[in-house]
């Protein structure tokens, strides 16, 4: 149950978990930069050097779900640190790599750090106020997009007026910022799965489940979709989560409590996560390469890295801007109403896009537009499935979110490459995506914005007391949850 108002002040609080998600971001879009000289740097082929990008999603996958559970076991402040040392490791092992399986290791490092959003997620819900929670649940959930904007043409900068060394250090030197302040600002609160065992088995299922999906999702355009490999990583996944959900629905305190899930308060919200997830990330392959393609194609705008990335900052600070406005809404509306805006706003972002695509001015717009609906959105999830959980189940519900987004952000990059690779055309004996292959994908991104409001609209209401887990801190036995299915 969150804080009376009469609590210690939690603006440190709230801005070191935002800080944290921040950090977590900039891991993300860190190598973006470097992708096209990777091969070079690191002596290795384009393939090998593209696992430098999978090695972080799939231990990210794996790990943010556990790591969320382990805080309802363990304390959230004490994973929030765990988290930080393999951000810090991670970091100095890229900065130090002289070849691509060092850089695969660090970013896979990276990776296990991830969970450091949910798990703060899940904190406020236990030190805010509750006049304040609403803001500081779309502030932090929020900072990933901040991070990603802000971090996207800073890291561009570096990598193209100094060494790519110094992104990985600079990486390190924030991660370990952020620890000392989780360590100094952050109470300690009691664990409130505390004395419940962690279900080892169930973090394996899900973790061979997950690897086979998003190894297949990520790779599978590489490997060819009717390849056996792709296939039977497929069903691998399949058959490995068939097991595993019986397994989890029959265990006494599984790793992800699936009669919570089923609730179609949480259900529909983690389907709506999973459009938005893939609405956010159609945008972010095709606007940087829009503003980047040569102008003698005669839609691209010809513009460098660095100075696509600055095109794209303001998108990244109206995220910032309007998360406090989301909790305001929430506050006022009920994070129901946040959701479907921010699906809208999202929608609007696309068609603004699609619009004003021959210009970067336009494209600039569009995205601050976008980015607007996605601080909404992202701001109102959280709030959803905190509404709905018991305290004990917090961290692990909202990892479980959190995997839903990303599995979204995963499979919109298969589909959308999909749909860039095979609509294109030959210029001055090169290959580039067609105007109508980026036009496709953004209608994809617009028609998946509005689905997830479509699924939001059926969201149902909470009961009265229900708001933040008041009337839900209590987990049903088994016994009256086997009578209740």
């Amino acid at each position: 149950m969150p804080l009376p108002s009469t609590a210690p002040r939690s603006g440190p609080v709230v801005a070191t978990l935002a800080l944290a998600g921040v950090t977590a971001a900039v891991m993300q879009t860190l190598v973006t930069p470097l992708l096209a000289d990777l091969p070079r740097l690191l002596d290795t082929s384009a393939s090998n050097a593209a696992w430098v990008i999978t090695a972080t999603l799939l231990v990210a996958g794996v790990c943010v779900p556990i790591s969320g559970r382990l805080g309802d076991l363990l304390g959230k402040r004490r994973m929030l640190l765990a988290c930080a040392v393999p951000l810090v490791v991670g970091s100095v092992v890229c900065a130090l790599a002289d070849g691509v399986v060092a850089m695969i290791v660090g970013r896979g490092l990276q990776g296990v750090g991830m969970g450091m959003i949910p798990l703060g997620i899940a904190l406020l819900r236990d030190v805010v106020p509750a006049e304040k929670l609403s803001s500081s649940i779309a502030l932090v959930s929020a900072s990933m997009g901040i991070g990603g904007g802000i971090g996207l043409p800073v890291a561009a900068a570096v990598a193209q007026y100094a060494s790519w060394r110094l992104l990985f250090w600079g990486a390190a030197a924030l991660a370990a910022a952020v620890a000392v302040m989780i360590f100094v600002l952050i109470p300690e609160v009691p664990a409130a799965a505390k004395g419940q065992r962690f279900d080892g088995l169930g973090a394996l299922g899900l973790a061979v489940g997950l690897v086979s999906l998003l190894l297949a999702v990520s790779k599978g355009a590489d490997w060819g979709w009717g390849s056996a490999t792709t296939l039977g990583l497929f069903t691998l996944a399949v058959v490995t989560f068939a097991v595993w959900g019986r397994y989890e629905w029959r265990t006494r305190e599984p790793l992800v409590d699936l009669r919570t899930t089923a609730r179609p308060r949480v259900l529909l919200t983690n389907l709506a996560s999973v459009l938005i997830g893939f609405g956010m990330y159609a945008s972010m392959l095709v606007v940087p390469q829009l503003l980047q393609y040569p102008t003698a194609t005669g839609f691209g705008l010809g513009q460098t890295m660095l100075a696509a990335g600055l095109w794209m900052l303001p998108g990244g600070l109206m995220m910032m801007a309007v998360s406090p406005l989301g909790g305001k809404l929430t506050n006022a509306r009920g994070p129901k109403t946040t959701l479907i805006a921010g699906a809208l706003v999202l929608a609007a972002g696309y068609l603004a896009c699609l619009l004003l695509a021959g210009t970067a001015w336009g494209l600039m717009l569009a995205m601050m537009v976008m980015n607007s609906g996605v601080a909404l959105a992202y701001g109102a999830m959280p709030a959803l499935i905190m509404s709905t959980v018991p305290l004990s189940e917090t961290g692990a519900a909202n990892g479980f979110n959190a995997l839903m987004r990303s599995l979204g952000t995963s499979i919109g990059a298969a589909v959308v490459g999909v749909v860039l690779a095979q609509m294109t055309t030959t210029m001055g004996g090169h290959v580039f995506t067609s105007e109508g292959g980026f036009r496709t994908a953004l209608v994809i991104g617009c028609v998946l914005a509005l689905s997830s409001a479509a699924i939001a609209a059926f969201l149902p209401a909470p009961r009265p007391d229900d708001r933040f887990g008041r009337a839900t801190d209590r987990s049903p036995e088994p016994a009256e949850a086997d009578a209740a299915s």
